[in-house]
């Protein structure tokens, strides 16, 4: 988390301290509103297209239950899609009689545009993709994706959680009606902080299945009505210092620039990889001809746990990717838990040598 980031939230919780919740909240009114205009210049929308969640996960429930499936429906998704997505097909399939459906691969084993246009009749209701999957540096294809969801009119909901903060996001580029995505992976905001855009002309057609005093106000005794942007998927309450942090962590990330970010991501990513290679009985998982800066591997000699608590005793931090995070992509592959190296922009090309060199220990 970069210092601003967490100067500002700080500082916001000093004046709650000082002055109390509600004052402070008023206080800083100008702040909070500009957090929209900073996710907005972010993804390339308007403000008004913007509404801020607790985090991605929310975010995304909240775009996927506001639209209506029935009986024989289809719900087209990735072979690499986040478990928490696809239990919530699941369960809309389950209620209302749609179907999922995986759109078939190419030969790099990411998402085929050619094979899903190919799926598209009038029963697709939803085509719902993670661009980025949690589990390794695919990219998938989100602008053909696009493309192919607008000229068949079919609604397109992308998941960004791992693009966000790490590659450009053109909303109008990707063709998406819906985007969701966190501040605390690749964008370095604070946990708990997420955001959902919404097409302004695909708002208009679609309610969120909960609703709130604060978006959807009480104007009668039987009657309610939608704000018109997307703050009708917010609730009233929020962390308001989290929320500050998520706009300035936004501004930092546009500061040094998003295509900047992009290539130096990609120069480390690609730089581990390589070294990573070289060792033997490191095996590697990252999918895709050009794969982003999640770098997914694993030893012959050690499971992915001991691997990532071996690497913390040395001030190294990974993580481990279950195949429970992505099960289909998982149990096509076989793939056990899998240590997962993050690379960002200000890593360095030493420590990307100094994590290889400690895998090579662990291997040997």
């Amino acid at each position: 988390m970069p210092s601003p980031v967490l100067d500002g939230m700080v500082a916001y919780l000093q004046r709650e301290a000082e002055i109390g919740g509600y004052e402070a909240s008023a206080e800083s009114t100008t702040r909070l509103e500009g957090v929209y205009d900073s996710i907005a210049r972010l993804v390339g929308s308007k403000r008004e297209e913007i509404a801020l969640t607790e985090n991605a996960t929310l975010a995304w429930q909240r775009a996927f239950y506001s639209l209506r499936f029935g009986p024989g429906d289809r719900i087209l998704t990735t072979s690499a899609e986040f478990a928490a997505n696809y239990v919530a097909f699941l369960q809309v399939a389950r209620r209302t009689g749609a179907r999922v459906e995986v759109i078939p691969d190419d030969a790099n084993q990411v998402l085929d545009p050619e094979a899903l246009a190919r799926m598209i009749d009038k029963r697709v209701r939803l085509i719902a993709i993670t661009w980025i999957p949690t589990n390794g540096g695919l990219v998938n294809p989100a602008e053909a994706v696009g493309r192919i969801a607008r000229a068949h009119s079919v609604p397109y909901l992308l998941d960004a959680c791992q693009a966000v903060g790490q590659i450009p996001v053109d909303v109008r580029a990707l063709g998406c009606d819906m985007l969701t995505a966190t501040g605390r992976k690749f964008l370095r905001g604070p946990r708990g902080t997420g955001f959902l855009y919404v097409r302004d002309d695909f708002l208009k057609g679609i309610e969120p299945a909960m609703i709130d005093l604060f978006g959807a106000p009480w104007v009668g005794p039987e009657r309610y009505e939608l704000r018109s942007d997307a703050r009708r998927f917010e609730t009233w309450e929020a962390n308001y210092a989290a929320r500050l942090g998520l706009g300035i962590a936004a501004d930092y990330a546009l500061s040094i620039g998003i295509e900047r970010i992009e290539q130096r991501c990609r120069q480390l990513a690609n730089e581990l990889r390589a070294a990573l290679g070289a060792i033997a009985g490191v095996l590697l998982h990252d999918l895709g001809e050009s794969p982003a800066s999640i770098v997914s591997f694993t030893l012959r000699s050690a499971v992915a746990g001991e691997v990532m608590r071996s690497l913390a005793r040395q001030n190294i931090n990974v993580s481990v990717s279950p195949p429970t995070s992505t099960p289909l992509d998982a149990a096509r592959r076989g793939l056990p838990d899998v240590v997962r190296a993050s690379p960002h922009y200000y890593n360095t090309i030493e420590e990307v040598h100094t994590l290889a060199a400690a895998v090579r220990e662990i291997a040997a």
